[in-house]
């Protein structure tokens, strides 16, 4: 029975219920404590100050204190979630306070009725499971970090990451370093950062910190407890030993142990179903850091839109479980070739039975989202619904199985080890078809969610309630053919319950079984005995059967839950046909090619295309090709502006997570050997709250490429040396050109305005020269979008800068100047070699246009021709 509201008290702050308050509150001083008062949560003080700021609500006062007004304000209980789903995406965490015994209990202990209270939940970022908070297709991390033996002492080896999605029960660790851990942020991208107080004074993880300061949750050392981490988790999972698990270092262990505990603080002992912790083990995955995570724009594009992101192009899944492991995916690309071709094998089982492939799809697109429902139904935070989204998701796996049962041992091994993952769940599935009506309310409180037949008692109850007003219709006309009175009405208010009108005239014709209640100016109220007994069928009849309905959610809930890693593996199993299914969907439709991955190092793509652009130029985009063979692995890319050199670097790059994360790619065949590290540095961008200016940051992440690329890895460098003077440019560049060649032997794009880099191809035997093939026509540049072997000799920005809209009069000037430059720029501008003068440059040099005649001037054309044919 659900526990009823106590109404509010006086506004006296020295009430039994202020000093609850402040009892509670002293116990939870880092959140915005949700009292409830009656219908509704009250904040008070420097609360009720920040609440009413960050919500846009009134803020009242509710007497004083010390001379001074007491801040408040409210939110309905009922709307409550609203309002909480905005403080939490501020940044707040939220302590719910709410009344855990009903009044009448209260009352019967006597004196003062103050109805105990206590906070039943702190919702913070990383841990809440409401749809309304929640996007539906991505994960919601919450992260524990923590050092070995809290030492306070970073160095390369000590540092362990764990982290979970309590609204799928998604359990990773990771051990990391202080040079690894903002790439592994980057990538889960946590709403919630847990670590010991000490490491905030590490000096070596400060700026990796400052980056995500606004999510940290700094715990004392003590909560970091090695003595008893491993028994915490072998007593969760009931395992003797953790061996399964991976292998899970001391300090691993500790951080998954840290992220229970802190869990269960927040959840108050209510523990959401968790999977097993998952090692993830840097060796076995594509290596993204930030940077290049950031300048490819596999997420979100470079000003924050998900619209044009390689995900949203690509993603075709249609249920929120496939959503989320395609983003996983996307992040977490594979290094391990057997398993890439065993997810391909599975992606082109779907693109040559594309009748099967529909008809999963079909069945897919009718499953909701079971992870996230089995989490809210095993916090006892569901409701009917969740119980219904179980039930139609595992009938939707029924109905996937049998659409296999025909194909034999031709199924791949991927695809079938799904289907056997699936489970069988019939059993279940009938208990919650009986169980539950078709419609169904949102809440369990609201009730009217069990359906007929089900339960007999439940039958004879629910008759009662719903024929309770054929029963005072019947009563009702009994009344006026005993008493005459045609007027005579049967009426219910919250005060009185039902009750007989009459109007005053009438009120003498009722004989002495009506009971007078009240009089009204035109009428008078009566009951009777009958109708008050009738009244307390009515009013029983319905508390009994929400009563009965309540128990028996309960009873399907435990039944869920008791099977939940059943059901868990089965939601998984489903997210992988959905995303193998949306990526053959993807091959299809945008004709993509299976990639040839294998342990090489070959990198050989023809008719490559970059996925996102070509999306939007459709089928004007021109198709190039890149063949990073072992002697020629560092290509030097030069062209026009706007030609296409970004979107070339950048095609390659994508073409690498496609292949890795087992999806076809956009091109015409890919050979790609398995890449170990993927860095992009493209495009401009400074970082100011760190002091560091856009040549900075550019320094910064090629530094880092540079100290870190290795035989195996993929580098996209495109214009290094352009935030600083031509000299110091192009010195960079150079450098940075022979240490990829001759220091990390990696494949290397590398794009440049640089021309002088160009002669680096008679010296380093591995580096060969690209550029954007143009066609000169009247004066103008046509850009063909097309790589060719060979070096522009020009950049053409002057042209670019005329289609950019530049006022005419600025592009003449600044041909003007461009002339003057060129004619007066010293012979050894860089470190590269000048290359000897022709007869015809050593002509035009020594010729002194003021002191020429007319004559002398037609002279010098002629011998200039001559020289030039």
């Amino acid at each position: 029975m659900p526990i009823k509201a106590e109404k509010k008290k006086s506004s006296n702050t020295n009430t039994p219920m202020m000093e609850q308050y402040h009892s509670i509150k002293e116990q939870h001083p880092d959140c915005l404590l949700f009292f409830r008062m009656g219908d509704f949560y009250e904040l008070f003080f420097e609360d009720a100050v920040q609440a009413a700021a960050a919500l846009d609500i009134t803020l009242t006062r509710r007497g004083k204190k010390e001379g001074q007004d007491i801040p408040m304000c409210g939110v309905p209980a009922h709307a409550s979630e609203n309002y909480i789903a905005r403080l939490i995406r501020k940044g707040f965490r939220v302590a719910l306070c709410d009344q855990v015994e009903d009044v009448k209990i209260a009352q019967k202990r006597g004196g003062k009725t103050l109805v105990k209270r206590d906070v039943i939940r702190v919702i913070t970022p990383g841990t809440i499971t409401e749809d309304t908070l929640l996007d539906a297709r991505a994960h919601n991390f919450l992260a524990v970090l923590c050092d070995a033996r809290g030492s306070g002492k970073v160095t390369s080896i000590n540092l362990a990451l764990a982290f979970l999605d309590i609204s799928t029960g998604d359990f990773f660790v990771e051990t990391v370093t202080n040079r690894s851990l903002a790439n592994v942020l980057a990538r889960i991208n946590p709403s919630e950062l847990v670590l010991p107080e000490h490491l905030l004074q590490a000096p070596e993880l400060f700026e990796i910190l400052q980056e995500w300061k606004t999510i940290l949750r700094p715990l004392p050392s003590s909560r970091f407890d090695h003595n008893n981490a491993q028994k915490r988790l072998e007593e969760l999972f009931e395992v003797k030993a953790l061996d399964a698990f991976g292998a899970l270092t001391d300090t691993d262990v500790v951080a998954a142990s840290a992220l229970v505990e802190y869990v269960q603080l927040t959840q108050k002992g209510s523990l959401p179903r968790l999977d097993p912790p998952k090692r993830i083990s840097a060796k076995t995955i594509l290596e993204i850091d930030a940077a290049t995570q950031r300048n490819l724009e596999l997420m979100c594009t470079l000003s924050g839109e998900k619209g044009g992101s390689l995900l949203h192009t690509i993603d075709r899944t249609v249920t929120n479980g496939g959503g989320r492991l395609l983003a996983r995916r996307l992040l977490m690309p594979l290094s391990y070739s057997k398993t890439i071709n065993r997810w391909l094998d599975s992606v082109e089982f779907f693109t040559q039975q594309s009748e099967l492939r529909m008809e999963v799809r079909s069945c897919l697109k009718a499953c909701p989202d079971i992870e996230r429902a089995l989490s809210r139904l095993s916090v006892a935070r569901g409701g009917p619904r969740d119980l219904m989204a179980i039930q139609s998701g595992l009938q939707q796996i029924v109905e996937i199985r049998a659409m296999f049962t025909a194909k034999g041992p031709n199924i791949p091994e991927e695809v079938q080890k799904s289907l056997s993952n699936l489970g069988h769940h019939q059993e279940l599935i009938e208990r919650l078809q009986r169980a539950l009506k078709t419609e169904l309310p949102a809440l369990t409180r609201d009730g009217g969610f069990i359906a007929s037949g089900y339960l007999d008692k439940l039958d004879e109850l629910f008759e009662l309630r719903d024929q309770g007003r054929q029963h005072i219709a019947a009563l009702q006309a009994r009344y006026v053919k005993e008493t005459g009175v045609n007027s005579l009405k049967i009426k219910f208010n919250n005060v009185l319950g039902y009750y007989v009108e009459i109007t005053a005239i009438n009120a003498s014709k009722v004989s002495e079984q009506f009971i007078h209640r009240q009089t009204l100016s035109n009428v008078q109220r009566f009951t009777t005995v009958e109708l008050s007994e009738l009244a307390q069928k009515i009013s029983s009849a319905a508390e009994q059967a929400l009563a009965l309905e309540l128990q028996l959610f309960d009873d399907l809930v435990k039944e869920v839950t008791i099977r939940g890693d059943e059901i868990a593996q089965a939601a998984r199993m489903i997210a992988f046909l959905d995303v193998t299914t949306a990526l053959a969907e993807l091959a299809i439709e945008k004709n993509y090619c299976r990639p040839v991955v294998d342990d090489s190092t070959a990198f050989c793509i023809k008719g490559g295309r970059h996925p996102v652009v070509e999306s939007i130029a459709g089928n004007t985009f021109v198709k190039n090709g890149c063949n990073l063979a072992h002697n020629s692995n560092v290509w030097l890319v030069t062209g026009p502006n706007m030609a296409g050199k970004s979107t070339f670097l950048r095609q390659n790059a994508l073409m690498v997570i496609l292949a890795q994360m087992g999806s076809f790619v956009p091109a015409e065949s890919a050979h790609i050997g398995v890449v170990d590290k993927l860095f992009s540095r493209v495009g401009a961008s400074d970082d100011l709250a760190r002091g560091r200016s856009t040549f900075m940051v550019e320094m910064v992440e090629t530094a880092a490429i540079l100290n870190q690329a290795t035989e195996r890895s993929l580098v996209i460098l495109d214009e290094v040396g352009r935030g600083t003077s031509t000299f110091d440019g192009v010195s960079i560049a150079w450098a940075t050109v022979e240490h990829l060649h001759n220091v990390n032997h990696c494949r290397s794009l590398f794009a440049t305005h640089y021309h002088e880099l160009t002669s680096l191809e008679k010296k380093l035997p591995k580096l060969r020269c690209y550029t954007i093939k143009i066609k000169e026509w009247q004066g103008e540049i046509v850009l063909l979008h097309e790589i060719i072997p060979g070096s522009a000799d020009k950049s053409y920005g002057l042209h670019v800068a005329k289609l950019a809209g530049m006022p005419m009069p600025v592009v003449e000037r600044a041909q003007a100047i461009l002339a003057n430059l060129e004619t007066s720029k010293p012979a050894n501008r860089t470190a590269a070699p000048a290359p000897k003068p022709s007869a015809l440059e050593t002509q035009v040099k020594s010729i002194i246009p003021d002191e020429l005649t007319p004559m002398q001037a037609l002279e010098w054309l002629y011998k200039l021709k001559k020289l030039s044919s």
